[in-house]
């Protein structure tokens, strides 16, 4: 089924810039470029709270994993975190020299990281705003910075036209992704952890391996993306862009599945609910939209099976994102035929395993096989080199 206009809220005076569902889907966050933070209540006939207290533009906002804060990052340099009730009570902190970009809570709502157009990231902690380290290796705007989903890297993106990988603990730059052909909008995290998208000006969305630092699917599109959601499952990314749309990928497939209008103008943020049966997409027409998912009723445990690996946009074979093969039980008549039906799921999700791990042998044992030759030519080269030293050194002394 086709992905469905659910609600569409009113309220900001310009520009909308980010979205986030909490996490009981009863309240949805947006930011503005009107200084303004909304909070949306799901609910017909509820009332929406305003948030004033921002001194400029509102450039992004989420909600803790708890639901019980929401972060704002603003064009006046500070972060405010907001109690999304009737009072909006906040506590604020000056974050940066700069715009806040971006804002994003760890998993275990813990730590903040904050991106900025002063070049850095900045790692808070969320209980009395602690400031515990800033990362500075990019030479321009920071739009966007993500914890991974287990907390130990964090991902960021440039207008210096890179996606850079940070081990968290160690703080150090552990790789810095530079395919893209203009400034990086925004950049995530697959659910897996396994995997980041990113999207920029050059009109691309790239889906990388982070383990292996490999560029796994490209999809090339007419308009500057702007922003993008990786549905829970990890099987479909949701992108907001500058024509207009919102489009649905197919990532099991690496294709193009929907491409949805709505807004009056470009499309700047988009979000999927934590559940995945809701995405929310604001743009530069003040609207905010709740659009029902429908097409992710698939049962995945199904999909994966027949599903592990597909072709990107540009023809290449890649390796996709990697999910556990579950064991999904259906009901059966007795438990005898019930156990079968168990086992034969159970030995099917095995063999699944066991066939992923000798494809990623594979792909390591063709590594290795690259290194080695790549080493024979060097060692060749270094001998030949040597050889014609000698020859040189001894023309010159006889």
């Amino acid at each position: 089924e086709d992905p469905s206009l659910e609600r569409h809220f009113k309220g900001h005076r310009d520009a909308v810039t980010s979205v986030d569902f909490s996490l009981n889907k009863k309240q949805l966050a947006s930011g503005s470029m009107d200084s303004c933070l909304m909070i949306w209540s799901m609910r017909p006939q509820m009332r929406a709270y305003r948030f004033v207290g921002h001194k400029d533009a509102v450039m992004c906002v989420q909600f803790s994993p708890s639901g019980h804060l929401v972060a704002s990052g603003s064009r006046d340099k500070t972060v405010r975190l907001w109690v999304p009730s009737v009072k909006g009570e906040s506590t604020v902190f000056k974050a940066h020299t700069a715009t806040v970009r971006s804002v994003h809570f760890s998993s275990d709502g813990q730590s903040l990281v904050t991106a900025s157009d002063d070049k850095t990231i900045k790692v808070w902690t969320v209980h009395r705003q602690k400031f515990l380290f800033s990362l500075s290796q990019h030479i321009n705007w920071v739009r966007c910075a993500r914890f991974s989903p287990d907390g130990r890297l964090i991902v960021s993106a440039s207008d210096d036209k890179t996606v850079k990988l940070w081990d968290k603990t160690s703080r150090e730059c552990i790789h810095s992704f530079c395919e893209h052909g203009g400034f990086v909008n925004h950049v995530d995290f697959h659910p897996s952890g396994t995997c980041i998208a990113a999207a920029g000006t050059d009109n691309t969305v790239k889906v990388w391996d982070v383990r292996m630092n490999r560029l796994l699917q490209h999809y090339q599109g007419n308009a500057v993306v702007n922003s993008l959601s990786f549905h829970p499952s990890g099987n479909y990314l949701v992108t907001a862009s500058n024509d207009s749309t919102l489009k649905i990928l197919d990532l099991l497939e690496g294709r193009l599945l929907y491409t949805l209008h709505g807004h009056q103008g470009p499309a700047t943020c988009v979000a999927f609910s934590r559940a995945g049966d809701l995405f929310a997409s604001g743009g530069s027409d003040e609207q905010v939209m709740v659009w029902k998912t429908n097409f992710d009723a698939a049962d995945y445990g199904d999909v994966l099976k027949t599903q592990k690996s597909g072709t990107s946009v540009d023809g290449t074979h890649c390796i996709l994102v990697e999910m556990d093969c579950g064991v999904h039980l259906k009901k059966t008549k007795t438990q005898d035929s019930g156990r079968k039906h168990v086992q034969q799921e159970e030995e099917t999700s095995l063999a699944n395993t066991l066939e992923h791990i000798m494809g990623q042998l594979d792909v390591l044992t063709q590594t290795v096989s690259i290194l080695e030759q790549r080493l024979t030519l060097t060692e060749d080269k270094l001998k030949e080199c040597l050889e014609n030293q000698q020859k040189i050194i001894q023309n010159k002394t006889s």
